[in-house]
């Protein structure tokens, strides 16, 4: 296998136990095996891959799939979706808030990502930004509100750091930034997206407020957040996605290619 496409075809049904031509052209992306499970009982589907590092299910042309956590396998999965060449890719993860206005369950719709990861500088020199694609933002931003909810709106930092909470340093380096919201994979997903020309898109749930010491995240806190957000977020996902497949209100006037 010397050339990329070999090289995808082959490993994106090594990673998730499903072939290539069985994803959906439009694909919902999470960190979170109960999203999947979610997902599927919603759709009515089976989850494949349980024994392999993504687990993902699929129904009609939407998928979903666990790639794990971080920026490295944010990468690794914009790469091998390459093989399936999507329409949209919308990324369904959790965030730290960092303003003072931020409460936990709410939404944020990225308008930008700072790459503070140090992995999309693989694919683009420092200089060129993170964006999402724009007509996949419009839909959620449009389902956000057809579910009667609200949103946010900023820029998201991304990190490679999983354990930072304790520095004042880099807690107050976020502050200067002007920042939303923090997570580990938003940056990366925008950035290696671009490089394989797949639009990209995020909705982020707050789910912790880590700048305070009572706000960082515990297994308790995280659940209480699944339990109340979660399935809200992943229907506002399906639907985002069904409105950019059917060509809805809100991308008619626009080509998304």
């Amino acid at each position: 296998m010397e050339d990329k496409q070999s090289i995808v075809n082959n490993w994106l049904p090594r990673y998730t136990g499903t072939a290539v031509e069985d994803f959906g052209k439009y694909i919902l992306l999470t960190n979170f095996d109960n999203y999947v499970e979610k997902f599927a009982s919603v759709m009515g589907v089976e989850v494949r891959g349980r024994d392999k590092a993504m687990r993902n299910a699929t129904c009609d042309d939407i998928s979903m799939i666990n790639f794990g956590m971080g920026s490295a396998n944010a990468a690794t999965i914009m790469d091998l979706l390459s093989a399936v060449k999507p329409r949209g890719v919308l990324f369904l993860g959790k965030c730290g808030g960092l303003k003072r206005k931020n409460e936990l369950g709410d939404l944020i719709l990225p308008i930008a990502a700072i790459r503070g990861e140090g992995t999309s500088a693989d694919y683009f020199p420092p200089e060129v930004p993170s964006l999402p694609a724009f007509t996949l933002q419009r839909a959620v931003s449009s389902t956000v509100r057809d579910h009667d909810k609200d949103y946010w709106t900023g820029t998201v930092y991304t990190t490679n750091r999983r354990v930072w909470e304790h520095d004042r340093a880099f807690k107050k380096y976020l502050r200067r930034t002007r920042c939303m919201a923090i997570d580990m994979e938003t940056a990366t997903i925008f950035t290696v997206g671009f490089a394989n020309s797949i639009p990209a898109g995020a909705l982020l749930l707050v789910s912790d407020q880590p700048m305070v010491p009572d706000g960082v995240k515990t297994d308790a806190s995280d659940r209480v957040i699944t339990e109340q957000y979660v399935d809200s977020q992943i229907a506002i996902g399906i639907d985002s996605l069904k409105e950019i497949a059917n060509e809805g209100r809100s991308v008619k006037h626009l080509r998304f290619d």
